[in-house]
């Protein structure tokens, strides 16, 4: 199997982006469980197909404690509800939501059912998550960074 090389080193060429991209990422994580976070990361990844973040975000995972089955299962999350709490699959379901916004918004239900769960700090900073790994997925995807890459 052979994959398409780079197009170019981002984080070398455009300057003044990788840090607050960074920032970003870090202020979106506050008050926000770590796997919880690292899921989210991940689902929205594999829905974007950005490898680079699906194998950062994996490795992320394991290391906040996240279990190997739930992570191979979470592609699927919808049909393995007994692995994730009702908290989660609310947010996987408003990180779906909000990744392929493009193909009918955010439906009332998506997001009620997340402010079930969240309080509306946690719910802003969810929604900050799943906006920011589809900024990173899109600019990993468009410059093909490589696994394991590091910027």
């Amino acid at each position: 199997m052979t994959t398409a090389p780079p197009r170019l080193p981002l984080g070398k060429l455009a300057h003044g982006i990788h840090a607050p991209l960074m920032a970003l990422t870090a202020a979106a994580k506050q008050d926000l469980d770590p796997t919880l976070a690292e899921l989210v990361l991940i689902r929205g990844s594999q829905l974007n197909h950005c490898a680079f973040c699906i194998d950062m975000h994996i490795k992320d995972a394991r290391k906040a404690g996240e279990t190997e089955q739930r992570i191979y299962l979470l592609n699927a999350w919808e049909e393995a509800t007994a692995f994730y709490s009702p908290k989660e699959q609310a947010a996987l379901a408003l990180t779906e939501a909000v990744t392929l916004v493009a193909q009918g918004g955010v439906p009332d239900a998506v997001y009620d059912r997340a402010a079930t769960h969240f309080d509306d700090a946690e719910l802003a900073h969810l929604i900050a998550l799943i906006t920011v790994i589809n900024i990173w997925n899109r600019l990993n995807v468009a410059v093909r960074t490589p696994m394991g890459a590091t910027s």
